[in-house]
């Protein structure tokens, strides 16, 4: 029992300590000069595909929810017929 406990004390130690730093790129400065450039597309879709696929997604689901908000407050203003 005592063993486990120190094979298991000294695999969290290494996994602690011998962690590699990863040198990342900096990509902001890039990234600025695409958004800032004045190409006559809106900020909102200067990011290409993905951000187009998303805008998209995002008006349709906004219609969507309202038009499902509009037909609950329709159906709680309009009583039902008792049969």
């Amino acid at each position: 029992m005592f063993r486990n406990l120190l094979v298991l004390r000294q695999i969290s130690r290494r996994s602690i300590y011998s962690t590699v730093r990863r040198r990342v790129e900096n990509k902001v400065p890039e990234k600025q000069r695409m958004f800032q450039e004045d190409n006559g597309m809106p900020i909102h879709l200067k990011g290409g595909a993905t951000d187009a696929i998303l805008y998209r997604f995002t008006m349709a689901l906004t219609i969507v929810g309202t038009g499902f908000v509009l037909y609950q407050l329709i159906g709680a203003a309009v009583p039902k017929k008792n049969n």
